[in-house]
C-alpha cells in the first residue's frame, strides 16, 4: 500500500512538470527593440546646394580699333576702377587720319565759300537779266553740294576723333581683370581680339540649382518680398568655402531662371553676396547653406524609423499594451537625421528606431528607451566640400 502511494505521487509530479513545460513553450518571446520619443520643438530646416561664384558683370574687353598694343597700364589679376587706363593702341595712324579729315574740311569749307560768292553774284546778274534762270539754278545746286561736302567732312572728323580716342582702352566699371591679358606688341583686331576679361567682384553672384519644391518653399517667397522692396526672408543664406569655413556675409536670392530644366527638373538660382575684401573670386566652388525655421512645436521622427510601402510611409511605435503598432505618417522635409511629421504621430509616441528587421505590428516587445544622443541623431546637417577634380 505504501509502495502504491509513492508511485502515484511520482506520477502526479511528472504530469505537473510536463504541463509547466508546455505552458513555458507556448509563452511568446518578446522582441528586443530600441525606441525613443518623437521630438517636439521649434525646428530649423537646413538645405544644402553646391554652387559656384560668378562676377555680377563678366565682360570681355575688345579694342574698337585695329592696331598694335603699345602700352599696358595694368597687371593681370589687378583690381581696377571705372575710367582707369588699361591699354594703349598705336595711335599714329589715327592721328594722321584726323589731320587728313581736318584738311578735307578746310577744303570743303573753302569750296562752300566760293559757291556762296558765285550764287550771290549770279542773283544780282539775274535781276538785271544778265544771266539765264538755268545758270542761277545751277549756282543753287552747286551750293547745296558744297554744304553737303562740309557736313560730310565734319562727320569724318568726328569719326576720326572717336577712333583716336578709342586707341586708349579704359575700364568700363570697377572690378578685377583676369591674368590672361594680351601682351604689348599684340595686333588687335577691332571687335575681335579680347584684350582682357574683367568682372565686378563686389557684390558677386553664387549660382546653384534647386528642386521645384525647394524653390516654392524657400526662394520664390523671398524674391517676391524683394520685388516689393521688403527683403525680409524667413531664412538665412550663407556659403561654406572649400576650406570648410563659413563666409561671414549673408546672401540674398536675386535671380531665378525662367523655367525648370527638362533634364533634371531643377531650376538655377543666383544669390548676391557682398564681397568688400575680394575673398570670393569668380569660378570658386561654394556650398550654399539655407536655414529656415519650420515653425513652433514641430514633430520630428528619425529617418531610421521610417519605412516605405508602395507610396505610403509608416513607422512602428510601442503601443500601450507593450506591442508593436504600425502608424501611417505624412512626412515633410528632412532636418538632419529626422523628417518633419505633418500627420500620423502624437507628442507622446515612442517610435522604434532599432530592431525593425522583420518586425511586424502586434508583436510583444522588450523595449529599451534611448535618446537621440545615444543613437547619434541630430537636427544639424554636417556640411563639407570635396574639391572637384
Amino acid at each position: 500500500m505504501k509502495k502504491f502511494f509513492i508511485i502515484m505521487c511520482a506520477f502526479a509530479l511528472l504530469i505537473t512538470g510536463c504541463g509547466q513545460k508546455t505552458q513555458q513553450a507556448a509563452a511568446p518571446q518578446k522582441i528586443p527593440v530600441k525606441a525613443m520619443k518623437v521630438l517636439h520643438q521649434t525646428t530649423k530646416i537646413t538645405y544644402g546646394f553646391p554652387g559656384q561664384v560668378q562676377g555680377t558683370d563678366e565682360i570681355q574687353l575688345r579694342s574698337k580699333v585695329n592696331g598694335t598694343v603699345v602700352e599696358k597700364y595694368i597687371q593681370g589679376g589687378e583690381r581696377v576702377t571705372s575710367g582707369q587706363k588699361l591699354f594703349q593702341i598705336d595711335s599714329r595712324p589715327y592721328e594722321t587720319a584726323l589731320l587728313s579729315a581736318k584738311a578735307d574740311l578746310s577744303k570743303a569749307e573753302s569750296n562752300l565759300r566760293r559757291a556762296q560768292d558765285t550764287l550771290n553774284r549770279n542773283e544780282r546778274l539775274y535781276l538785271v537779266q544778265a544771266i539765264s534762270e538755268q545758270t542761277l539754278m545751277n549756282s543753287h545746286t552747286d551750293l547745296d553740294g558744297y554744304v553737303a561736302a562740309v557736313e560730310a567732312a565734319q562727320i569724318a572728323i568726328r569719326k576720326a576723333q572717336e577712333n583716336l580716342d578709342d586707341t586708349i582702352v579704359y575700364a568700363p566699371m570697377d572690378g578685377r581683370v583676369s591674368l590672361d591679358d594680351v601682351a604689348v606688341g599684340t595686333y588687335a583686331i577691332a571687335g575681335s581680339t579680347t584684350l582682357v576679361t574683367m568682372g565686378t567682384i563686389d557684390p558677386v553672384y553664387v549660382q546653384f540649382s534647386i528642386s521645384e519644391t525647394e524653390y516654392l518653399n524657400v526662394i520664390s517667397k523671398a524674391m517676391s518680398e524683394r520685388e516689393r522692396n521688403s527683403p525680409r526672408p524667413d531664412f538665412t543664406m550663407t556659403i561654406i568655402l572649400s576650406n570648410n569655413e563659413e563666409y561671414p556675409f549673408k546672401g540674398v536670392p536675386v535671380e531665378a531662371d525662367r523655367a525648370l530644366s527638362q533634364n533634371s527638373g531643377s531650376i538655377n538660382v543666383k544669390a548676391s553676396f557682398d564681397n568688400p575684401q575680394g575673398i570670393l573670386l569668380p569660378g570658386m566652388f561654394a556650398h550654399v547653406k539655407v536655414v529656415k525655421e519650420s515653425g513652433r512645436n514641430t514633430l520630428l521622427v528619425p529617418q531610421r524609423a521610417v519605412q516605405q510601402l508602395l507610396d505610403q510611409s509608416f513607422v512602428l511605435v510601442v503601443g500601450s499594451d507593450g506591442k508593436s503598432q504600425s502608424k501611417t505618417v505624412e512626412l515633410d522635409e528632412k532636418v538632419g537625421s529626422y523628417y518633419i511629421v505633418k500627420s500620423g504621430l502624437s507628442v507622446n509616441d515612442l517610435v522604434i528606431v532599432e530592431g525593425l528587421t522583420n518586425l511586424q505590428s502586434g508583436k510583444d516587445l522588450d523595449v529599451t528607451i534611448v535618446t537621440a544622443d545615444e543613437m547619434g541623431f541630430s537636427t544639424e546637417d554636417s556640411t563639407q566640400i570635396v574639391n572637384e577634380t
